[in-house]
């Protein structure tokens, strides 16, 4: 039987795999804080504001289980994390997305407000 809404919509298509890496919250901030240069877990904690110590490992660690980020030891204690080359090929994607934030970030923002304190639609009654 053939999907006629697109192979997206399939539950094995790689297209749907990289929408499941990137939807998750904290994956974009990672990429976009290692896509300058490598960085120390510590660095990136004070870098992304509101992610634990944990989740942030946890992160990592799937984004380098999809290929995307590399752990590297310097030292006995120093590990720095890095993007790979497929890790940069979401750069200019986050970046794309980050503009449109920017760019409309107010316009959410006013909508979620005005949402939020006009009354509730009723509801038909059964």
């Amino acid at each position: 039987m053939q999907n006629l809404a697109g192979p997206a919509f399939l539950a094995d298509c790689p297209t749907r795999l990289a929408v499941e890496i990137i939807s998750d919250k904290w994956t974009v901030l990672v990429i976009f804080g290692l896509s300058q240069r490598p960085r120390r877990h510590g660095e990136l904690v004070d870098l992304i504001g509101g992610i634990s110590r944990k989740v942030l490992t946890q992160t990592l660690r799937r984004l380098q289980r999809y290929g995307l980020v590399e752990r590297r030891a310097e030292a006995p204690r120093r590990v720095e994390y890095h993007l790979t080359g497929l890790g940069r090929t979401l750069v200019e994607p986050i970046e794309v997305l980050t503009t449109w934030a920017r760019d409309h970030g107010e316009a959410v923002a006013d909508f979620q407000d005005a949402a939020a304190t006009s009354p509730a639609p009723a509801r038909p009654a059964h």
